[in-house]
């Protein structure tokens, strides 16, 4: 079965989410935007979700970890819990 390695950061606004966005461009640390950003858990971990398998998240978040380019920065992607950024590692 595919997995993938994942991080991403959950925002409450899409504008939010394009301002952090921008900010990865310019040369951010992700894993300190999440840590002071994200409203997931896994904003703890720098939004570090570890190995994923398909089906696992939310089907906006799950198509992009399957299916787009590695080590972009993805979104602002729209779910029920609000704006994400995500960052494929890896995918099998």
């Amino acid at each position: 079965m595919a997995k993938a390695m994942a991080r991403h950061i959950l925002l409450a606004s899409e504008a939010e989410a394009a301002r952090l966005k921008q900010r990865l461009a310019e040369g951010e640390d992700f894993a300190r935007l999440a840590r002071r950003h994200s409203l997931c858990p896994s904003g703890k971990r720098g939004g570090d979700l570890g190995e994923i398998r398909p089906g696992q998240l939310v089907r906006p978040i799950d198509q992009v970890i399957f299916r787009k380019a590695l080590r972009e920065i993805h979104g602002p992607l729209k779910s029920q819990f609000g704006y994400h950024l995500v960052q494929v590692f890896y995918r099998d």
